[in-house]
């Protein structure tokens, strides 16, 4: 009862003073709304490209040209240019392989009726629907007949299919890529992507063809590998590896390709983004110590104001102890009230922010825990010196302060 009755009279003070108390809290709101706003949006940033990666493809293994050397002076990675449709073909045929999709790109205009856009032109196979692990909103993906004909057919990302005023009677109209006329015969499922590099932002099109009219060279960018189960990736790498080594003549030395996975992305990301979060939440924490110096200033102000009140306390058989209480429960209650108007305050930043970016709201209740924690903590450490202050008061002496 003796310690309600202190944070009940903790409250009242509070009260009679609302203006100061807000301001002294002001720190501590600041401070934790900052933690709560920066942790949620970088859980949820993460949590959004770490979704967008895994849309890429199901067990995806993806196979890229590695660097030249040109002089003694080693060239960029992808400079290399020895990824082949025999290439493609050979994997296809390792064991736990699922899907191949064998892959060249460019940029070129898109033309329907008085309609355009810029966007990538895709040339790939029939797979690439499987291991990119798209669906088809209206109409149908490329076959291998279109691939084996060179046939002049594209497939629309939902994107595109809006910026070129395409909807569900699209299929079968003949729109201009980079000038060549091409017939619409399927337009993708979204998957929600936007910007730069968006997966539902391209115009896919028979490799053969794009071979044919818009890249040179039988050469391709990129072989996406679907592999059959998750466990087996690490073996379908190794065995992708001897396969690629052994035809292109290399020894693991001079290799020519890169093969790169999803686990390592997210694992590279993961590391980022973690130590970006922590980068935050320091730089956020230091509005907290800066709440509780305030918090520490008006309690030693109020240790000033309350001198008599404090000389009659102990005049009447309050001891040391009750006074130094009663002050750290006033300091604790200050940093409280902040610290949980901080969280409200910190939670709908983050969900704004997550609404106008684009990503799913991700909020941890272990975040809401560590704040409050962090917010008592500073209460106790600053609100301690200013409830020392009190209870050494001489009685005699506070009876005496006008």
């Amino acid at each position: 009862m003796r310690y309600l009755e202190l944070v009940q009279l903790a409250v009242s003070r509070l009260a009679a003073a609302r203006l100061r108390a807000v301001l002294t809290m002001l720190g501590i709101i600041i401070g934790v709304g900052s933690i709560v706003a920066l942790v949620a949006v970088a859980q949820g940033a993460t949590s959004g490209i770490t979704n967008r990666i895994q849309s890429l493809g199901t067990n995806l293994l993806t196979v890229q040209p590695g660097s030249t050397t040109s002089g003694f002076v080693r060239q960029g990675a992808g400079s290399a240019t020895t990824l082949t449709l025999g290439d493609a073909e050979a994997i296809a045929s390792l064991v736990d392989v699922a899907a191949v999709a064998p892959q060249v790109s460019t940029q070129a205009v898109v033309v329907a009726g008085d309609k355009n856009t810029t966007t990538s032109v895709v040339g790939t196979t029939a797979d690439y629907l499987a291991v990119r692990t798209y669906e088809i909103w209206q109409g149908s993906f490329l076959t291998d007949v279109a691939n084996q004909e060179s046939l002049r057919v594209a497939v629309l990302g939902s994107t595109t299919a809006d910026d070129l005023g395409l909807g569900e009677d699209a299929i079968g109209t003949d729109i201009l890529v980079g000038g060549i006329p091409f017939r619409v015969v399927g337009i993708l499922q979204s998957k929600g992507s936007s910007g730069i590099g968006s997966q539902d932002d391209q115009v896919i099109v028979p490799i053969s063809t794009a071979q044919r009219n818009f890249v040179a060279g039988t050469k391709v960018r990129s072989i996406a590998v679907s592999v059959s189960s998750a466990d087996g990736i690490e073996l379908t790498k190794a065995r992708l590896t001897s396969l690629l080594r052994e035809r292109h003549g290399t020894d693991g030395t001079n290799d020519d390709f890169n093969i790169s996975d999803q686990a390592q992305l997210l694992d590279t990301f993961s590391s980022v983004t973690g130590l970006l979060t922590l980068l935050l939440a320091g730089i956020a924490s230091i509005s907290l110590v800066v709440g509780g110096i305030g918090i520490m200033n008006i309690m030693l102000v109020s240790v000033r104001e309350r001198t008599r009140e404090i000389g009659i306390r102990k005049a009447i058989g309050a001891r040391g102890s009750d006074i130094l209480l009663q002050f750290l429960i006033e300091a604790l209650v200050l940093s409280l009230l902040g610290g949980l108007i901080g969280i409200i305050a910190g939670v709908a930043a983050s969900a704004v922010i997550a609404a106008i970016a684009g990503w799913g709201f991700s909020f941890s209740p272990l975040t809401v825990v560590v704040a409050v924690g962090f917010s008592l903590v500073v209460g106790v450490v600053f609100g301690v010196w200013p409830a020392r202050q009190a209870a050494r008061l001489d009685p005699i002496t506070a009876l005496r302060y006008e």
